[in-house]
């Protein structure tokens, strides 16, 4: 009991600073004044450490605003899987359709939090060897499906046409 009153009269007394002294407000101002500055920093597009580096974002996005970007260290996700590369989102070209998010493996086959999103991706907490290790029952027509996004020969082809 003493627990709930304790946090009821602490979110009382957040309010009153909240509502008298606008303890916490960001105005306009203040927010173009940082961005003039150059204090605003933007959110990590990516989670490097679940992400496996498998570039089906990268190949998934229509816009191609992810670039894969080779690390300075290989690492090995687990025996057999060793990730190389780790992919780049430019804001500038996304227009936010979140296919990297939808086709990330992690996302699309697991069903947990995808490692890249155009917005942020918070913090995503998966431990890549255990779901790999587990086994999972996905139906053909899905892996097909995200087959045609992450490693279909033809949307590679098509890409490198272009980058030349």
């Amino acid at each position: 009991m003493k627990d709930l009153i304790r946090i009821f009269l602490e979110g009382i007394i957040k309010n009153v600073n909240r509502i008298l002294f606008a303890s916490d407000r960001v105005t306009d101002m203040d927010i173009r004044s940082r961005i003039m500055e150059g204090r605003v920093t933007p959110t990590n597009k990516v989670a490097e450490v679940p992400c496996i580096g498998c570039g089906g974002c990268c190949n998934a996005c229509p816009t191609e605003a992810i670039d894969m970007v080779d690390l300075d260290e290989p690492v090995e996700m687990m025996k057999g899987l060793v990730k190389t590369q780790i992919p780049v989102l430019n804001s500038e070209k996304c227009v936010n359709c979140y296919y990297c998010h939808d086709f990330c493996p992690l996302y699309a086959l697991f069903g947990k939090a995808g490692t890249i999103h155009p917005n942020d991706v918070g913090e995503v907490v998966s431990d890549i060897s255990l779901l790999l290790e587990e086994p999972v029952k996905i139906s053909d027509d899905k892996i097909a499906f995200i087959a045609q996004y992450l490693s279909d020969s033809t949307v590679l082809k098509k890409r490198k046409t272009r980058d030349r």
